[in-house]
């Protein structure tokens, strides 16, 4: 093994450890958040008696589920029941592990261990545990796995409650697949690249997504809050029909990984909207960011990053505060009648537009993301406009005198 491959194989342990254990204590920080948050929408005080502020809350709580009873139930699948947390946790954390969050990283080493030899590099790290050249479409794939272990869950754990909600869980989860999917595509289309570093470098030379892919922004957000079951579309665990869901039987650190695997999605999506649609680390109004790479400038746009993706987290933490749940009816109707059609629609509506502008010779650049933002405009009307309208999703005494007619 060349001196190079084993400075690589080392850079690459390295992210492992520092990416996965950020994610994991973020994870924990996210827990704290809304539970603050929450105290602050219900004017009450949240978690505040473990350190200052509440903020060793989440390690109590670790310490907690670590030594309470482990219980399985006597007709549960053991195997099965005991596999399903770790395919919804390790979902969530692979996910993250293709999401570039800083600059890349200038580094140069040489030196040599008593036993492993000599390790070498020299040349810029990307700033992410692996940079894959199908970044997007692994994303794609792992988002999918995540609902078998909800499922297993349910049906391992020999459940009524627990087999329903992992039945909705299913249901709910290939329903948003399909649009959240979508809506990845059109940034694809204006991209021309799979990779998240190319499509973040793409952002940094013209514009921010959000204004070419302001529908399509739209979708992910409402797409994501139901791949990630939380409200208005916490349907699988739905505590005031289901007990508590898929996992009802659940207990201790085991009941813990699928909380777990919920806030690491959390973060991921979020993560990802910055990613996709924000341009990632870039820092708006400056291209000192584009200059020589620096210690300084990979710290400055990590920092960048995330606040981005702490804003989302904190806008999802609001939205769940703030919104009541949707009858499933409505859940599926919202994800099929309006979602699927509207974001097929879009990117029929979006393609004709990009070959317009570039037979007529507009480069991708302010203008360009202005016509296409203006394009946007009737689509996003239009959506919120149906949804609220009452002809597709609609409240309860609508239904009724639906039905009385």
């Amino acid at each position: 093994m060349t001196p190079e491959l084993k400075g690589f194989l080392l850079l690459a342990a390295v992210k492992v450890v520092v990416g996965f254990g950020g994610l994991l204590l973020a994870v924990a920080f996210v827990t704290w958040l809304e539970r603050r948050q929450a105290g602050f929408h219900q004017d009450r005080l949240g978690p505040n008696r473990v350190g200052p502020f509440g903020l060793f809350q989440p390690i109590a709580d670790g310490i907690k589920n670590f030594i309470k009873e482990e219980l399985v139930p006597a007709d549960a699948d053991k195997f099965l029941f005991l596999m399903a947390p770790a395919m919804v946790f390790i979902p969530a954390l692979l996910l993250f592990a293709v999401i570039p969050f800083a600059a890349p990283l200038p580094v140069s080493f040489d030196f040599e261990l008593p036993i492993a030899g000599r390790f070498a590099y020299d040349g810029l790290m990307p700033v992410m545990v692996a940079d894959l050249p199908v970044g997007l479409l692994f994303i794609l794939a792992v988002s999918s796995i995540g609902v078998y272990g909800i499922v297993l869950a349910g049906w391992a754990s020999n459940s009524k409650y627990s087999f329903l909600g992992g039945l909705r869980s299913s249901a709910q989860m290939v329903s948003y697949e399909v649009a959240l999917g979508l809506s990845v595509i059109s940034v694809f289309i204006i991209a021309g690249d799979v990779t998240l570093t190319g499509v973040v470098e793409n952002q940094q030379q013209s514009i921010w997504y959000i204004f070419p892919l302001a529908f399509g922004f739209a979708l992910f957000v409402v797409s994501a809050l139901a791949e990630t079951n939380r409200l208005p579309f916490d349907l699988p665990e739905a505590e005031s029909e289901l007990v508590f869901g898929y996992h009802t039987e659940y207990s201790a650190m085991k009941f813990a990984m699928f909380l777990l695997g919920e806030y690491a999605a959390l973060i991921t999506m979020s993560a990802l909207m910055a990613t996709l649609f924000f341009g990632g680390w870039d820092i708006p109004f400056t291209t000192w960011d584009e200059s020589q790479p620096s210690l300084p400038k990979t710290v400055v746009t990590f920092g960048m990053f995330a606040a981005k993706t702490f804003f989302f987290v904190f806008l999802y933490i609001w939205i769940r505060w703030s919104l009541p749940r949707f009858r499933y009816d409505q859940l599926m109707a919202l994800g099929w009648k309006v979602l699927l059609p509207a974001a097929l629609g879009y990117l029929m509506l979006l393609a004709g537009a990009i070959w317009a502008l570039e037979r007529l010779g507009v480069q991708q650049g302010l203008l360009y993301g202005l016509i296409l933002f203006v394009i946007n405009l009737p689509a996003i009307y239009a959506l919120f406009w149906v949804m609220d309208s009452g002809t597709l999703v609609f409240g309860q005494q609508l239904q009724r005198r639906m039905m009385n007619e």
